[in-house]
């Protein structure tokens, strides 16, 4: 059984707050040399680099799923990752539809590059990616199940922006299997406060935005085989708490 090393929460120079640096060949390359079996880039609110990092990773060996952190109505960051490309950006199109239309400015935010596997910038995104959508945490569950993904609450341990820190409790109806962790040194804690978390699949990733963030070889995932649809899979199972 595969068990390769993990950072599924990296952001590109596609998420204003990224690095220019972070471009796909880049991050993908990092991956490679750290010898991380299993990746995903989530920028904010958008997969228009997921395309690139997919085409990449196959050349380089490396697994990668498509993804994005998505901000929702109450500010929960949340982590989204997709099988299907298609799906991905299915999903890209429906959270676009969901920002409020407020034009980036380079300036004050950073610039939101769409690149190609040549580091050539194809594209930017006008909207600000880093507000909050409209969509509720509650919808979330919902609209990343049909497209064949899982969701993954965002660094429960942070003092913003998590599901923790801004309602201040884990809903009773929450469905979501998988969750993620900034610190593993935070995981007691948190379960004793939050009972829910005990049968959950706790992971942690780096939520890099440069390249040196990026996570060491140090966390792996148990999955049946070196396939995306064998991750979702793995994360919608739940326990054990996977390191």
């Amino acid at each position: 059984m595969p068990n390769p090393a993990y950072d599924l929460h990296i952001h590109s120079c596609l998420s204003p707050c990224g690095d220019d640096e972070m471009t796909p060949a880049n991050i993908v390359g990092m991956a490679a040399v750290k010898e991380l079996g299993l990746i995903a880039v989530t920028d904010h609110s958008t997969c228009k680099n997921c395309g690139t990092v997919l085409r990449l990773a196959e050349e380089y060996g490396v697994l990668a799923m498509p993804g994005m952190e998505l901000t929702t109505a109450e500010e929960v960051h949340v982590v989204c990752l997709f099988e299907d490309l298609h799906a991905a950006m299915d999903f890209d199109e429906y959270v676009y539809s969901k920002l409020p239309d407020i034009q980036n400015v380079e300036k004050i935010f950073g610039k939101q590059q769409i690149m190609d596997e040549d580091e050539n910038v194809t594209g930017i995104v006008d909207k600000l990616l880093i507000n909050a959508t409209s969509i509720s945490f509650d919808d979330v569950y919902g609209l990343v199940e049909e497209r064949g993904g899982v969701m993954i609450p965002a660094h429960l341990d942070k003092s913003t922006t998590s599901l923790i820190s801004n309602l201040g409790f884990i809903p009773p109806d929450a469905k979501f299997a998988t969750a993620e962790l900034k610190n593993f040194g935070n995981l007691h804690r948190l379960t004793k406060e939050h009972p829910y978390l005990e049968k959950c699949r706790i992971i942690s990733n780096s939520d890099a935005h440069y390249l040196q963030d990026i996570h060491e070889p140090e966390h792996t995932l148990y999955i049946e085989e070196m396939t995306r649809k064998a991750v979702i899979r793995a994360l919608k199972q739940g326990m054990p708490h996977m390191v």
